[in-house]
């Protein structure tokens, strides 16, 4: 198995050079796969990581665990949300700053289901 470096990741900026940079993914043929299926996709689910599978007409696909699917199209949500991003952003800022709002214990508990 080789590690190939993402060239198209779709962000933007120091975020999209940052993720080239550090997200290696795995990458098998599609005669490895089939022979190691079970191998592969367990390995896929231990370490939460996508597996590239190629194919010699060039039309290669991902193995991804349906958990971490789900988890990267909840982000995804998140991220398309502008509105929740500049929340999310001033929230940042403010507890940077100190300046944001701080919960008592009773609400602290409720979070906490405590």
């Amino acid at each position: 198995m080789k590690g190939k470096r993402l060239t198209n990741v779709p962000t933007c900026g120091t975020l999209k050079k940052t993720l080239q940079e550090i997200y290696i993914m795995r990458e098998i043929t599609v005669n490895k796969f089939r022979a190691n299926l079970r191998d592969s996709v367990e390995q896929v689910l231990s370490e939460h990581q996508p597996l590239r599978i190629s194919r010699r007409n060039g039309q290669d696909f991902i193995v991804i665990g349906a958990d971490d699917w789900i988890q990267n199209q909840e982000t995804l949500a998140v991220l398309e949300n502008s509105s929740l991003m500049k929340q999310i952003a001033e929230s940042m800022k403010t507890h940077k700053e100190g300046t944001g709002y701080t919960p008592n214990a009773k609400e602290l508990d409720e979070i906490n289901c405590i």
